[in-house]
């Protein structure tokens, strides 16, 4: 049963933005601080990465723990209500997470992943990967 009435579910789903979210602006003023350029949501980039450095063709995305189904096999066990909406939308995100890493893989571009909640958790961690990252590429 869900804690919240259907008209206040409806409320807090529509809050939910696809761009711009705490983590990724989190993420992007420590990369901007360290001196680092980058595009936001580059459009001409296949999957719309987060963050990406063309120079050294990294796409950078920041998912949400829900919709990318984080922990999958345990956690839609946990879903209680609308599970013929939300399983195969969650499990489809999935699918196309790894659609897009594939191709840009193909594309020889270097895709970075990190959950939200590493992000709000491990900053520093994540923002030393990407730089790792980039001096590796810089090579």
């Amino acid at each position: 049963m869900d804690r919240l009435t259907p008209e206040q579910r409806r409320k807090t789903m529509q809050a939910i933005k696809s761009t711009a979210t705490k983590s990724e602006v989190r993420l992007a003023k420590a990369l901007w601080k360290l001196g680092y350029r980058y595009r936001k949501n580059n459009k001409k980039i296949f999957g719309r990465p987060d963050l990406t450095f063309a120079k050294y063709k990294i796409a950078i995305f920041v998912d949400s723990e829900f919709f990318h189904g984080k922990d999958w096999k345990t956690e839609q066990l946990r879903i209680k209500t609308n599970r013929e909406y939300w399983i195969p939308k969650i499990e489809r995100n999935i699918q196309r997470d790894e659609e897009v890493n594939s191709f840009l893989i193909d594309k020889n571009w270097t895709v970075l992943r990190f959950w939200s909640k590493d992000i709000e958790k491990n900053l520093e961690v994540c923002v030393a990967k990407i730089e790792g990252t980039i001096m590796l590429l810089s090579i």
